[in-house]
């Protein structure tokens, strides 16, 4: 797909989520995500900790980090992380427009993250929705090639069907569902792969861990 369409996706994935977090009780902005260890403004502060970095800063993150994505990842929520909920929402209005690091490979980066953690912030709270079809489809195509996602390794060996979607991906036993379970659970996320089928659901369960 070009690369517009992504920064469009991607933009349009931001703004309904500043939507969501508009509605959002003091209560809900402290509640868990599915980010082990992360609130909902922690995962909302991550989101953000990148995209005001030029390049000399982002390479300083990633020194401070040692080169690891996960402390890289600490070190840019220890730095907005203070930042409160009024703030956060001001700020993530202020870059619906991805630049920096998230505008990286045509905005799949920020598309794929911004895709990935809405859906960190409504599971736990129960606020469930329907992502536009073109909008998921490409999300799932790009998160099978994004590194960071990890979802190649997990889903390797594996045949992924999308029941809701024209999708589907990889050979070998069928693991079936809706396309978000099989986003989220490619990604790595906890209590999602139960909502899918066929012969290839335990081995995914097992490479994910729960």
């Amino acid at each position: 797909m070009h690369a517009v369409n992504l920064k469009r996706f991607a933009r349009d994935e931001r703004a309904d989520l500043a939507e969501l977090l508009a509605t959002l009780s003091p209560e809900q902005w402290e509640a868990p995500s599915l980010c082990e260890g992360w609130r909902v403004r922690d995962v909302v502060a991550h989101m953000l900790s990148y995209d005001e970095l030029d390049t000399r800063a982002l390479v300083g993150r990633f020194v401070k980090g040692r080169f690891a994505l996960n402390r890289t990842n600490a070190v840019g929520l220890a730095e907005y992380g203070t930042r409160d909920p009024d703030q956060l929402l001001t700020l993530l209005n202020d870059h619906l427009e991805p630049r920096g690091l998230t505008a990286a490979l045509g905005g799949m980066v920020a598309m794929l993250d911004a895709m990935i953690h809405h859906q960190d912030i409504r599971r736990p709270l129960g606020l469930p929705r329907q992502i536009p079809p073109d909008r998921l489809a490409q999300g799932l195509r790009c998160a099978m090639i994004a590194p960071p996602i990890g979802a190649y390794w997990r889903t390797r060996g594996l045949r992924l069907i999308a029941t809701d979607l024209d999708w589907s991906h990889g050979n070998g036993p069928e693991v079936r569902g809706p396309g978000e379970a099989l986003l989220m659970a490619a990604a790595g996320r906890r209590g999602v792969v139960e909502e899918l089928a066929g012969p290839g659901q335990a081995t995914l369960a097992g490479r994910i861990g729960g």
